[in-house]
């Protein structure tokens, strides 16, 4: 099993965890998510590998600076 997270943005990869175990949901801290935040964030693939949408450092700090690029689909290709 696979964590792969990515950025919602622009498609960075931030990182991954990867090992032979399971790993519990609520050691990742996905237990505190609401059923709508996890259906947004978390992505379960079919090879049993989990991708977590989050922001990058990058996007989160353009976003601060310029709010407006919320409104707009794909802000930072």
């Amino acid at each position: 099993m696979a964590v792969h997270y990515i950025c919602r943005h622009c498609k960075t990869s931030i990182g991954s965890l990867a090992t032979t175990e399971v790993i519990s949901e609520a050691r990742l801290g996905f237990h505190s998510l609401t059923p709508e935040e996890r259906s947004d964030i978390i992505a379960y693939n079919p090879n049993g590998d989990v991708t977590v949408t989050v922001v990058c450092d990058y996007c989160s700090e353009a976003i601060d600076a310029n709010p407006e690029l919320l409104l707009v689909t794909s802000p930072l290709q």
